[in-house]
């Protein structure tokens, strides 16, 4: 089943949601409350996730020691005097951000948004790292400003997860969403697509599934193999097959296409510094591939859900 008629944008853009709710460009000021992770701190695992090394998901100048508050403020500062900004969600976004017992996740939070240009939380985060008390101190929050909580999945296969060391299966991630959806939180989820693997039909089922659970927003980060990781390390021994740029285009493309067109796609491709890359070396910035997916797009005149069952049914 298909639904009718291409929207005026293909797929729906979190920077142009965030315009609407808020009436005007909203940035993100990053920092860095000192969390680790289960599968780091030998809780659950030692290493962390194969594929992770925070460093190449956040600049040298978001690794930060001092105060939030004080992080807050800087962030701003600096973010206003490049692109004059006026309002900002502070994200925390190094390893995992609800790591730690309600009261100190409260005081984190609370003074993270105690600044007069702030206007909501962005929290990543495991799946495993939440209950029903944080949850619902997070809520009493979200009630007075956005706040997105944002659970790693990154695939829906618990052989897959295994593989990496996450030190969770995807009933973990279910059971999350389930905990957070019906209140005033809104939902986030990391995917990665690429494992070698797995297949494309695995990628695709991603889609469905992602439509299916409940979730209002989506970073969908393409394998990349980063320095200082086992995978990198694995890569190293024996080179396996990583994702050509045409290749993943046209892998965005289904897969979008399959996507309830309610959820916000926050990203659309992984990144990481070049000289912490090892593969793929594709040669293109974020702006390279949303022009090149927008055109892949038109070309094939495909949309996000004009092949989601679920809002055909609607």
């Amino acid at each position: 089943m298909e639904v009718a008629g291409p929207p005026s944008e293909r797929f729906r853009s979190y920077n142009k949601w965030l315009k609407e709710k808020f009436g005007e460009r909203v940035y993100k000021v990053i920092v860095d409350a000192g969390f680790t992770c289960p599968n780091r701190d030998g809780t659950l695992a030692v290493g962390g996730c194969a594929y992770c090394n925070n460093s190449s998901f956040r600049p040298p100048s978001a690794i930060k020691t001092d105060p939030i508050r004080d992080q807050v403020r800087e962030g701003i500062e600096y973010i206003r005097k490049r692109f004059d900004a006026k309002k900002y969600i502070v994200y925390f976004q190094p390893f995992s951000n609800t790591y730690a017992g309600v009261d100190a996740l409260r005081r984190l939070y609370t003074g993270a948004i105690d600044h007069p240009d702030v206007v909501g939380l962005a929290i990543g985060t495991r799946p495993d790292c939440i209950d029903r008390e944080k949850i619902a101190m997070i809520d009493e929050l979200a009630q007075r400003t956005f706040v997105s909580l944002e659970y790693g999945a990154e695939s829906i296969y618990d052989d897959t997860l295994r593989r990496v060391n996450r030190g969770h299966d995807y009933a973990a991630f279910r059971r999350a969403v389930e905990m957070t959806r019906g209140r005033s939180i809104h939902i986030g989820t990391h995917l990665v697509l690429g494992f070698p693997w797995e297949t494309r039909d695995q990628w695709l089922g991603m889609a469905d599934e992602m439509s299916r659970v409940g979730i209002d927003a989506l970073k969908i980060h393409h394998l990349h193999i980063v320095r200082g990781t086992a995978l990198a390390a694995e890569y190293a021994r024996q080179p396996f097959r990583v994702l050509e740029y045409e290749e993943y285009l046209g892998l965005l493309c289904e897969f979008i296409e399959r996507l309830d067109p309610r959820i916000v796609i926050e990203r659309l491709v992984g990144e990481a510094p070049f000289g912490l890359l090892v593969a793929p070396n594709w040669g293109r910035n974020k702006n390279d591939l949303v022009r090149d997916i927008n055109r892949k797009f038109e070309e094939r005149d495909v949309w996000q859900g004009s092949r989601n069952r679920t809002a055909a049914l609607d």
